[in-house]
């Protein structure tokens, strides 16, 4: 079926003209009339305009005719960005992102936009408006979050491929509990522009834009379409990759965050991988970071402390209509004393404190192989999980994937292996800022291994 094509395959079929733009777009949006309401992955289907688009579909762009979907978190030009919330009903976006008119410009065709849970604060996907995305790979499981609607649409055919965004987490573990693939790259390197809520100081110290799709091949087409400077983005520099090294570099594996266990099927991923890239000639030698048991901490305080008075303020007087998904880890902090500006600059010196810290620590080990997370795709609302020899968190389950945020490192998660439950287990390759030409050569020299 053509929409089981990697969106290299398809690039290659229209450019040789053995399919159309249109049949392309045709057959995925029959997927989407097949198994759209099972996952429940799309706010918005752009039927028409995908189909009117495909008609006239002309040139060689490197995205020329390939259909893509976008998170309902950036602004596409004419349509609501609504982000899982009834507070934004009635929003109507003025311009595109520059993610977005970088992928229309390079050819794109979008078919719509994905769920994610309100306001972008949960590891589940859910809201008021859309309902629930469910895992392709079991209904019962959650996809993730927040770009939990666009892993669900591109793991289950319905897309070739996408733009995200992660400030927690949010690309890597949907990706990983859907089996696909994602990039958080550095910030700035991709523009976020036009996503809400804005990527800006502070906030945008962990949130990036970012690729997925379900090859890292194609991960990183889309990530060169994506990348480059934009004016509208606070983060963004003019940046020309360094040329390639002319040895593999020392990958550093960290089988689990400090003392936080994971699942058997969790460290057989980061294990097999990590054998599979010895293979191809790489050294791996185990990595035990310093200074980073903090992180966790100090990355939920920028991302879930500072932003309760801002939720307080837009719920005030509407509580009973906030979703779940936006409220329940503000719930659990909205009692808090506010936090001061003393604290803020605190906290971001301890961030420093860190990055540093890590930064020297990897300038012989340029990039980590670790778990994506603790936990495979569990069931919609869990909020213990089984490991290895105790039960943990949410909170637990997810610091693999928070502190790459505090830090600004760039991530690229990875599908590795089939659990006994039928569910993926991924794994994450991280890297220094600005070096995620790297990762993508590890990562595809993974994916052409037999």
């Amino acid at each position: 079926m053509l929409t089981r094509l990697p969106i290299t395959g398809m690039r290659r079929l229209l450019r040789a003209r053995e399919i159309s733009a249109v049949e392309l777009v045709d057959a995925h949006l029959a997927e989407i009339d097949r198994n759209g309401k099972k996952l429940n992955a799309f706010v918005r289907v752009f039927s028409e305009q995908a189909r009117e688009k495909a008609r006239t579909a002309a040139g060689d762009g490197p995205l020329s005719g390939i259909p893509l979907t976008v998170k309902d978190c950036f602004d596409i030009a004419g349509f609501p960005t609504l982000c899982g919330s009834r507070f934004r009903l009635g929003h109507l976006a003025a311009s595109s992102a520059t993610a977005v008119e970088r992928l229309e410009r390079a050819g794109a065709i979008l078919l719509g936009k994905t769920n994610c849970p309100e306001f972008l604060a949960n590891y589940e996907t859910d809201n008021h408006i859309t309902g629930r995305t469910n895992n392709p790979h079991n209904p019962d499981r959650t996809c993730g979050g927040s770009s939990g609607g666009e892993a669900a649409a591109i793991a289950g055919f319905l897309s070739a491929g996408g733009l995200g965004s992660d400030g927690g987490g949010s690309i890597r573990l949907p990706a990983h509990f859907c089996g696909i693939c994602g990039l958080k790259p550095t910030p700035g390197r991709i523009p976020a522009a036009g996503h809400v809520p804005p990527i800006r100081h502070p906030g945008g110290l962990l949130g990036v834009a970012g690729p997925m799709a379900r090859t890292a091949a194609d991960l990183k087409l889309l990530f060169d379409v994506l990348a480059g400077h934009d004016d509208a983005d606070p983060f963004s520099v003019p940046f020309t990759p360094p040329p390639p090294p002319r040895h593999k570099p020392r990958i550093g594996l960290m089988e689990q965050f400090g003392s936080v266990p994971v699942q058997p099927a969790i460290r057989d991923a980061v294990r097999q991988t990590a054998t599979r890239l010895a293979a191809l000639g790489y050294e791996v030698t185990p990595f035990e970071p310093r200074d980073l048991d903090r992180a966790p901490n100090v990355w939920s305080f920028f991302f879930s402390e500072l932003s309760v008075p801002f939720t307080r303020d837009l719920i005030q007087g509407r509580e009973s209509e906030a979703h779940w998904t936006g409220i329940e880890f503000y719930n659990k902090l909205k009692d808090k004393p506010e936090p001061t500006g003393r604290q803020v600059v605190e906290q971001l010196a301890e961030r420093d404190r860190i990055r540093t810290s890590l930064l020297a620590q990897t300038r012989d080990v340029p990039v980590l192989l670790t778990p994506t997370a603790c936990v495979t795709a569990f069931p919609h609302q869990s909020r213990r999980f089984p490991t290895e020899g105790k039960e943990i968190g949410l909170f637990q389950a997810t610091m693999p994937l928070t502190w790459v945020n505090l830090v600004g490192f760039p991530a690229l998660a990875l599908p590795a292996r089939i659990d006994s439950e039928g569910l993926p287990a991924g794994i994450q390759f991280v890297g220094r800022p600005w070096c995620e030409e790297m990762l993508f050569e590890i990562a595809l020299n993974l994916e052409s291994q037999p």
